[in-house]
C-alpha cells in the first residue's frame, strides 16, 4: 500500500511540474493556478496572457482570439469560462475562436490572430 501511495503522489508531482514548465514556455498561456480558486473579472485580466490578447484585439482591427486548450472535457470548461469572461467584458463572441489543439499536459492559452 505504501508504495501505491508513493507511486501516486511521484506521479500527480510529474504532472504538476509538467504543467509549470510548459506553463513557464508559453507565454500565451494561462497559470493553471486561475482555475484553484473562484474567478472575478481582475483575476482574469491580471493573466498576463489575456492582457496581451486583448490589447491586441482592441489596437488592430479584425482580430480574432483563439482559446487553445488540451484535450479533456475539464480543460473543454475552463476554455468555455474564459470566453465567457471575455464576452463579458465587452469582447465580441464572433471574433473567439475555441481549439481543442493542445496535448493532455499543455496548458490552456489565448492567442490573438489577425
Amino acid at each position: 500500500m505504501r508504495a501505491v501511495l508513493t507511486s501516486m503522489r511521484t506521479s500527480f508531482a510529474a504532472i504538476a511540474l509538467g504543467s509549470c514548465v510548459a506553463f513557464a514556455a508559453d507565454p500565451n498561456a494561462i497559470a493553471p493556478e486561475l482555475w484553484d480558486r473562484p474567478r472575478t473579472a481582475r483575476s482574469v485580466l491580471e493573466q498576463p496572457a489575456v492582457q496581451q490578447a486583448v490589447r491586441s484585439y482592441l489596437q488592430r482591427e479584425n482580430v480574432r482570439l483563439v482559446i487553445h486548450y488540451p484535450d479533456g472535457q475539464e480543460a473543454l470548461l475552463y476554455a468555455e469560462e474564459l470566453r465567457s469572461w471575455l464576452i463579458a467584458l465587452a469582447v465580441d463572441g464572433q471574433l473567439i475562436t475555441l481549439r481543442p489543439d493542445r496535448n493532455r499536459g499543455a496548458p490552456l492559452s489565448i492567442v490573438a490572430t489577425p
